[in-house]
């Protein structure tokens, strides 16, 4: 089977929660991610099922997932916990997983939730979209 270019690789990113985990998908040929969908958790047990039909679903070359950190760069449980599920993600799939600093994805997303009017609900998806963005305009530059 032909190995993709690296300008054609379909990436997913996740903004990893204990309740809830963003999903976004990207491109590297166009340097862009869209939110996609959410999945649940469960005492930050993810709902593997539903991931495992993501990724049969997209077919992703390498998975980004954002790790959250203090704004000094110390980390906190949630840091520990999102690296986990970076190891668990690599040892299920066997995908290429690379952890993004993810401070201050949240806070931009509820900014510009609170402009346009729409629900918090949306808000972790377009977390996992803007930690896979700028994971590509990083790799870009």
């Amino acid at each position: 089977m032909a190995v993709p270019a690296a300008g054609m690789q379909t990436l997913l990113g996740f903004d990893y929660g204990r309740k809830r985990i963003g999903v976004a998908v990207g491109q590297r040929v166009t340097g862009s991610a869209s939110a996609l969908t959410t999945v649940s958790a469960r005492d930050g047990k993810p709902d593997w099922p539903a991931i495992t039909r993501l990724i049969e679903e997209w077919k992703p070359d390498a998975l980004v997932v954002g790790i959250p950190y203090h704004m000094d760069g110390g980390e906190q449980d949630m840091t520990r916990a999102a690296q986990r599920f970076c190891r668990q993600l690599e040892g299920r799939y066997h995908l290429p997983v690379h952890p993004a600093d993810e401070r201050l994805s949240s806070w931009v997303v509820e900014a510009g939730l609170a402009e346009s009017g729409k629900t918090a609900r949306a808000i972790d998806p377009l977390s996992a979209q803007v930690i896979l963005q700028d994971w590509l305009q990083q790799k870009e530059s």
